[in-house]
């Protein structure tokens, strides 16, 4: 099998499991604990903390860890919610699931809650969400990018928006963070994942910047200070960190990879096969998404066919596939849904060959011939 689905989730990186290991068996103490079996876990859980911190230019304890970026995103939503009691919230109508869920519960307890449109290429304008900010506005949400369509957010210029209207900002990175340079300066909360950058799935964490004020969503022994109670996951945490270090190191050059492999893949796919068409921006994308759809055939179709090759893709956010109403990504877009319902997603990763690309060009063509040509569609 060639995996192009690293959007949903990535292998762990060997050296990642390395530095695990030790705590999962002889380094097993409670960090909460006072005797020298913890003292090891405590000192490497702060060590991480630290290189997290540094990654997104923050302080370490303003990283607070959770077990999942949903986790994350509940956290920041709910947190400031239940903190400010009542108000205005404004989320991008393109968020994955957590967090549009979230904002529509929060709507049906109280809070007021308004979507921010996103343009054709599923961009959010930041005049629009100046516009739409009230005087009870208490929180906006866009994410960093997007976990379909690759599209790069202006979450700079709109934490400056944010922080000139004493309103606070967060961001869900998860998909962009290890792949692109994050700066929290404008940022109020921040969403962090380890399992999209070839860390351990049960590891996220929650940027809080000091002085925001969220009311925790778990009540217990007061740990990740006092935001999170439950006993950290020693070992995912160290392979978070692990993780961080290694595509921070990386970065730049598998930018470069990536970004040459994903023109590729887009030039060449719109040249061969008629009726193929980008969804989102070509070059506001992160490197390693590509999204695309084609006319008169569905993309499960061709998603199973190319399973059937031995190439793993998607056709939306791997936590929403199995649904078969169109991706709200791609509505919100404009498209209509048998355009939304004839698109796959291709992600490429640290792993990603030029030669497994080269199959996937030689075999997706002829695998939307023989769909097309048995199209009721067509």
């Amino acid at each position: 099998m060639i995996y192009f689905d690293y959007a949903a989730t990535t292998p762990v990186d060997k050296r990642v499991i390395k530095s695990m290991m030790p705590f999962l068996n002889e380094k097993f103490g409670n960090p909460s604990s006072m005797h020298s079996f913890s003292s090891e876990t405590k000192k490497v859980l702060e060590k991480s903390r630290v290189i997290i911190a540094k990654a997104i230019n923050a302080s370490s304890n303003e990283i607070i860890f959770t077990g999942s970026a949903t986790e994350s995103n509940n956290m920041a939503l709910k947190g400031v919610a239940f903190a400010k009691k009542r108000g205005h919230i404004l989320v991008s109508s393109i968020e994955h699931d957590c967090v549009l869920n979230t904002a529509k519960w929060l709507g049906e307890n109280g809070f007021e809650i308004d979507f921010l449109p996103v343009d054709k290429y599923g961009i959010v304008d930041p005049k629009e969400v100046e516009k739409r900010i009230k005087k009870d506005t208490i929180l906006v949400s866009v994410m960093h990018v997007n976990n379909e369509i690759g599209t790069i957010q202006p979450i700079e210029t709109i934490g400056k928006i944010c922080k000139k209207n004493n309103i606070y900002f967060h961001s869900d990175a998860a998909q962009s963070f290890g792949k692109i340079p994050i700066d929290v300066t404008n940022i109020d909360l921040l969403t962090l994942s380890s399992q999209k950058i070839y860390g351990p799935k049960g590891a996220a964490a929650l940027f809080v910047k000091d002085g925001v004020k969220i009311e925790p969503l778990l009540h217990g022994g007061g740990q990740e200070r006092g935001l999170r109670s439950s006993t950290e996951n020693t070992p995912a945490i160290v392979g978070f960190a692990k993780a961080t270090e290694i595509c921070l190191s990386t970065m730049e050059k598998e930018q470069k990879r990536l970004t040459k492999l994903r023109d590729k893949i887009i030039a060449t796919l719109i040249k061969e096969v008629p009726n193929c068409y980008l969804n989102g921006h070509q070059t506001k994308r992160v490197s390693n998404n590509v999204n695309v759809r084609f006319s008169s055939i569905e993309g499960e179709a061709i998603l199973f066919m190319l399973n059937s090759y031995g190439i793993a893709v998607s056709t939306a956010s791997a936590c929403s596939s199995p649904k078969l109403e169109p991706s709200h990504v791609l509505s919100s877009m404009g498209l209509k849904q048998e355009e939304a319902h004839g698109s796959i997603r291709i992600s490429m990763g640290r792993w990603t060959k030029e030669s497994e690309v080269n199959y996937l060009l030689k075999i997706l063509p002829e695998v939307v011939k023989k769909l097309r040509d048995i199209s009721p569609h067509k």
